[in-house]
């Protein structure tokens, strides 16, 4: 306490601004109040007018409906004198209801052995189920006491009634409730013959009531006579208690004067409690009926904009009491501005903002000068800063180049170390085989038949011939191949038919049993400018693995041609490569299964021999029988 009397007495500024505010207070909360008294008062006499308003629209929508149902009535009911027969009853009922959506329910019920051949009760009943409608002759029960029937008969006049359905066969009322509307139909002679009923269900009456609702917890009620509930929220209200229920004359005096205004047929508005609170009433009555509609809005409804006001106001006081005192505050507090903003600056930059700027002053005082030496303070610290950042960042990148470095020559040992082993293994089997065979001529000369030595001598050849294929693929391979096909001439005019029967017949030479079909649309004399060399290899690298791993029954090239271009089609029948796959089989040592045989170079050389000359190479994945290779070549000039 001592402290913040003795900063008041340092300080000038807070002393000014606390007269400036001694002066200003009343005067302002003066203000505030007069506005908030007003404010309420407006606000409950837009709430009256608003709910009257509200009222009147709901009143209108529902003498709209009751009007329907009158007209409705009356209009059928000069058609049921002219043809008063069953089948007429029940005709009339079903229109009714099928041509008014308002209507629910109509009931034509007859007196006494008017047709007697159905006996002493008829009652054509139609009813609403939802989207269909069902007209039936209900079954015989006594309604010559039920409201709807002898009122109407002892009047003499068509009028509403409001009953309670207990048994709610019909599945249409709220809480088992109807309004009917219901007219007494007589003879040209006079005679009272029965009663036309229209229906509309309270249930349609209370949703066409609940769609207005001007505030959050308002609803509307109806009553009827003596005050008793036809709509109301509380369901365990209607029918069976009236306004007058349970109010007690002593202390809830306006409620009872609520229900007198209202059971007597008058308008207007009224401030009542009811169940403890205070609520905003409308009310007027319905024509034509002993009805009753009120609008109930709770004040804290009503009042809840009003209430949050308080809530304003509070914050609004101490606002505009903060404003005055900073207004009264400012011109002293100019002259520290700038130690406030370096303060704030500096704090940034213990923080770790070193790139704050701080700005320069103009002024050459004391203040001037300590901000101009923390701006070359800041200045330097942001400049080796920002070259540590730059180191930093430097050997991050370079570490990182290293990591990418070391994980590429640890892949390149990997596939180096397989590559050296299936190498390896492809070669050590024809090897092998070559050197058994040879070791069995060796000892067994003489002993062999022809038959038998051909066979061993083709064998051998064929597996030399194996060796020779990978020997090539090799040197192709190594960097000494690649630079003789990168120098290598491709001005050989080259047959299309000519290469591809040269590339089937040697094909034949390892696979005898290769069936190879050729769809050719180009003439035997048509040449492209290639080499002829690298193109033939490429062809029956394409052709061995179709004999190796198709069935090898049905092997297809086909030849055709374009405006710039010769398209060679390989296509065999056999288990194929899968699409996934079918970029991965064009890497070098890329193979589908790495367990199968081969060096994974085949499909890699003939890609770059296809590519070197000119042309394209691609793997049909459309094709699911089998492989399909497409290989694209310019014609040249």
């Amino acid at each position: 306490m001592k402290n913040i009397v003795r900063y008041i007495r340092q300080s000038l500024s807070l002393k000014l601004s606390i007269g400036i505010l001694l002066m200003a207070v009343p005067i302002f909360v003066l203000s505030l109040g007069i506005l908030y008294t007003e404010s309420r008062n407006n606000i409950r006499q837009e709430a009256n007018e608003h709910a009257a308003s509200v009222l009147n629209v709901t009143l209108e929508r529902i003498c709209r409906y009751m009007a329907s149902v009158e007209t409705a009535t009356e209009v059928n009911a000069m058609e049921i004198t002219r043809n008063l027969h069953p089948d007429s009853l029940l005709a009339c009922s079903r229109y009714v209801v099928m041509l008014n959506g308002y209507i629910d329910g109509c009931s034509i019920s007859t007196e006494p052995y008017v047709f007697p051949q159905l006996g002493k009760y008829f009652s054509a009943y139609t009813v609403r189920e939802t989207d269909t409608v069902t007209t039936v002759i209900e079954e015989e029960y006594d309604y010559f006491d039920k409201v709807w029937y002898k009122m109407p008969q002892q009047l003499g006049k068509a009028c509403w009634a409001v009953y309670y359905d207990e048994a709610d066969s019909l599945e249409l009322t709220l809480d088992g409730m109807i309004a009917s509307y219901s007219k007494p139909v007589y003879e040209s002679d006079g005679r009272f013959i029965g009663i036309i009923s229209t229906d509309l269900s309270l249930l349609h009456l209370s949703r066409i009531i609940s769609e207005e609702k001007p505030y959050p917890d308002s609803y509307i009620m109806m009553t009827g006579e003596n005050g008793r509930y036809l709509v109301h929220p509380d369901s365990t209200q209607l029918f069976t208690h009236t306004i007058f229920s349970d109010a007690d004359p002593r202390q809830q005096a306006d409620l009872i004067a609520l229900g007198h205004e209202m059971t007597t047929g008058k308008k207007g508005s009224m401030s009542v409690v009811i169940q403890g609170e205070r609520c905003l009433v409308s009310y007027l009555p319905v024509p034509e009926t002993n009805w009753s509609l009120a609008l109930v809005c709770p004040e804290r409804s009503v009042l809840r904009s009003y209430n949050h006001l308080s809530y304003i106001i509070g914050p609004l006081l101490v606002v505009g009491l903060l404003l005055i005192l900073l207004f009264s505050s400012v011109t002293v507090a100019q002259a520290i501005r700038p130690v406030n903003k370096l303060a704030e600056k500096l704090q940034r930059i213990a923080e770790g903002h070193y790139d704050e700027q701080i700005s320069r002053s103009r002024y050459q005082d004391a203040i001037g000068n300590l901000q101009n030496s923390f701006a070359t303070m800041q200045e330097s610290l942001d400049r080796h800063v920002s070259e540590i950042r730059k180191m930093n960042a430097e050997a991050a990148r370079r570490n990182e180049e290293l990591a990418r470095a070391s994980e590429l020559v640890r892949e390149s040992d990997r596939q180096k170390t397989m590559f050296i082993q299936n190498v390896s293994h492809q070669i050590r089997t024809p090897l092998n085989i070559v050197m058994g065979f040879a070791q069995v001529l060796r000892e067994s000369v003489g002993m062999l038949s022809k038959d038998e030595s051909k066979s061993i001598i083709d064998m051998m050849h064929h597996n030399a011939m194996v060796l020779d294929r990978m020997v090539l693929m090799l040197f192709d391979s190594s960097a000494r191949g690649a630079m003789e096909e990168h120098f290598a001439s491709r001005n050989d005019w080259v047959s299309c038919n000519d290469i591809v029967m040269e590339s089937i017949s040697r094909t034949y030479i390892h696979f005898p049993d290769l069936h190879v079909v050729l769809d050719t649309s180009v003439p035997d004399d048509f040449c492209i400018r290639t080499n002829y060399q690298y193109l033939l290899r490429s062809f029956r690298e394409l052709l061995y693995n179709s004999g190796k791993y198709s069935d090898g029954m049905h092997v297809l090239v086909r030849i055709s041609e374009t405006d710039s271009q010769v398209c060679f089609v390989f296509e065999d029948t056999g288990p194929g490569i899968p699409e996934e796959d079918s970029e991965r089989v064009f890497e070098t040592f890329g193979k589908v299964n790495d367990l199968s045989e081969g060096l994974g170079l085949g499909l890699p050389l003939t890609k770059r021999h296809i590519t070197n000359l000119g042309g394209d190479i691609m793997l049909d994945t459309t094709y699911k029988e089998g492989c399909r290779f497409v290989i694209h070549m310019p014609k040249g000039n």
